[in-house]
């Protein structure tokens, strides 16, 4: 049973083990994969973000060129772009020439600002001196310059004239995001996610959805044109690594399914095979005990023959009591063989039973006659107290005696000092019962339930000492069952024991009692 144990439970282990393993791999490999698609989606999404922001400035910047010099035109195209605050523009290298093209609020702009756009200009002067080659090279590039709250956007132009000029768009950063980028955040997002521009110290600007937004985000970069924001996304839903959670907790739960049913399998599978093997062990102690109990009557019946027909014996009493235990003997022969072929037929369905209309008091009555002598023999009381007007009861009369003489036989094995059988018939809630009762050794409480079995026998005791098949108490519990009897048992250890056999009388059947 242990080698059986533990290959069953290998059995578990192993495709479970393998399961998990393979779950956690493809986990694994899954989670990478999906990281990966979904980290180059979202970096898409957010270069499309600065891309749209950096083609708005792009055509601002063709239109500012277009119409430089149309004021009129000018002053329209501010107008109707509320995120350019001021537009202005100085020669080459020249950062003192700064000239203030346009300003919303006064047309001119004071020495103040004048002086911070030109400090700022000046130390950037190599990154304006790039600006310049690319234009040579047919490239206009734009570049954001911020400094105390300043945001501008610088890019190259050759005049009219044929001279190099810089040019640059002073930005309300939250005019731009909130006028110029909403409706293409709520475009791009399309309520799957959302889109969040934060300043550099993570304080909330603005959200494709118009809500406020306190968690993280799946991803973020700077904004190119206005580097003191970020724009990042965070999943409307669950995220990614909830997905991948869920879905592996829903494997993993189905997995714990697989085990609990491998369980239940192998539990049951276990407790077949226990069964089969303890099936087996009784079998083989059947044979064993139904092999002595066979030699023992033929050895006795074989030896006293043969002492009488050597004609060894004189005397004729002595005679008379060899016949005597050769009868017996034979007798105790043919009940055992009986016994076994009566319960093979019971196994295989193949007994019959002839029920006719009884009186049980009259089975009990023979049986007590039959074996009155044979108990006082062995030195046994062996009383009957019989209940007058019993009803009828539809009954094989064989197969009761039968019944009744095995639970005998069981009293008269399990006996030792106080040796006392008694039988007793009566009539309880409607049922007509027959009792065999002894005062042996009784039965301990968690054997009762065991002894009905077939080829069991209670280990303790004076089982040893006591020949028998151990299919006597489970041929008994067949008989009853095939009359639709119920057979109980009080007994407790060293007081004794009560086997009671119930049957319906012919009343209740028919509805009459």
């Amino acid at each position: 049973m242990k080698k059986i144990g533990i290959i069953l439970i290998l059995i578990i282990i192993l495709p479970v083990g393998f399961l998990i393993f393979n779950e956690i791999g493809k986990l694994n490999d899954t989670e990478k994969v999906l990281e990966e698609t979904y980290k180059n989606q979202l970096e898409a999404i957010l270069f499309s973000v600065n891309q749209y922001s950096d083609d708005i400035v792009n055509s601002w910047a063709n239109k500012i060129i277009e119409i430089k010099n149309d004021r009129s035109s000018l002053r329209n195209f501010i107008t109707d772009n509320l995120a350019i605050k001021s537009i202005f523009s100085l020669t080459k290298n020249n950062f003192e020439s700064i000239h203030f093209v346009f300003d919303k609020q006064t047309e001119t702009q004071s020495d103040s600002i004048r002086k911070l756009i030109g400090s700022l200009l000046f130390a950037n002067e190599n990154l304006i001196d790039k600006l310049f080659e690319y234009q040579k090279s047919g490239y206009r590039k734009l570049e954001p310059l911020n400094r105390d709250n300043l945001s501008i956007v610088i890019f190259t132009n050759q005049n009219a004239s044929g001279s190099d000029e810089l040019i640059g768009l002073a930005i309300n950063p939250d005019l731009f995001v909130r006028k110029i980028l909403l409706p293409r955040l709520q475009q791009v997002s399309q309520n799957q996610f959302r889109i969040v521009i934060r300043d550099s110290n993570d304080r909330f600007i603005i959200s494709s959805d118009n809500k406020e937004f306190t968690g993280g985000v799946e991803s973020e970069k700077p904004m190119w044109l206005l580097p003191q924001y970020k724009v990042g996304i965070a999943f409307a839903g669950p995220t990614i690594q909830d997905l991948i959670r869920s879905r592996a907790t829903n494997n993993i739960l189905l997995i714990g399914v697989l085990l609990m049913i491998l369980l239940a399998a192998v539990v049951f599978v276990y407790s077949a095979v226990k069964k089969e093997l303890e099936l087996a062990q009784l079998k083989a102690d059947f044979v064993s005990n139904v092999s002595h109990e066979l030699r023992t009557p033929l050895a006795l019946i074989s030896m006293f023959a043969e002492t009488l027909e050597l004609d060894r014996v004189k005397n004729d009493e002595k005679k008379k009591e060899y016949y005597s235990i050769i009868s017996q003997e034979a007798n105790r022969l043919g009940r055992i063989v009986n016994s076994i072929l009566n319960f093979a037929k019971m196994e295989a369905g193949k007994r019959k039973f002839n029920f006719e209309p009884t009186n049980l008091n009259d089975v009990i009555e023979n049986i007590f006659q039959t074996y009155s002598y044979h108990l006082y023999n062995k030195g046994f009381k062996f009383e009957k107290y019989l209940t007058d007007s019993l009803p009828a009861v539809r009954i094989d009369s064989e197969a009761i005696s039968e019944a009744v003489i095995n639970l005998i036989d069981n009293a008269i094995k399990y006996s030792n000092e106080k040796k006392e059988v008694i039988l007793r018939t009566g009539i309880s809630d409607r049922k007509v019962y027959v009792e065999v009762s002894d005062k042996g050794i009784g039965i301990a409480p968690d054997e009762q339930k065991k002894i009905f079995d077939k080829f069991y026998r209670v280990s303790s005791g004076l089982i040893h000492n006591v020949k028998g098949t151990g299919i006597g108490l489970s041929l008994v519990k067949q008989i009853v069952d095939a009359h639709n009897g119920k057979i109980e048992l009080e007994s407790k250890t060293g007081a004794g024991s009560t086997f009671r056999i119930i049957l319906f009388p012919i009343q209740i059947i028919e509805g009459v009692f």
